[in-house]
């Protein structure tokens, strides 16, 4: 897979945790479960991908963790938004709504005309 490939894979999975925890702190297992119900079950968050993203986001500082109870009364780690993940995720929101933009502009293009 090209770098440039995986950076946007990681970039999607990285927004979609950051949007999920504005809302307070999660598990990782809530935070796999509402992206799976909000998407209709479209986008899975597989442990292999999701439980490396959180490390990743927590060691650059953009969640914090502790470990508490879950809904099940399982011992888990929460994760939740610090100001720096605040931030990080203002400024990938605004990308993926220019992304969106412009292949939306893409997509709805006439055919073009060749010379």
């Amino acid at each position: 897979m090209a770098d440039r490939e995986l950076d946007l894979i990681q970039g999607t999975l990285n927004v979609l945790v950051l949007q999920t925890l504005r809302w307070g702190p999660m598990n990782g297992y809530a935070i796999a479960q509402h992206v799976a119900r909000t998407t209709d079950g479209d986008i899975a968050l597989e442990e292999g991908a999701l439980y490396p993203a959180l490390h990743r986001m927590e060691h650059r500082g953009w969640l914090a963790a502790e470990w508490g109870l879950s809904a099940n009364n399982r011992r888990a780690r929460f994760y939740r938004l610090t100001p720096l993940g605040q931030r990080v995720l203002r400024e990938r929101v605004a990308s993926w709504e220019r992304l969106v933009a412009a292949v939306g502009r893409v997509l709805a293009a006439p055919r073009p005309v060749t010379a």
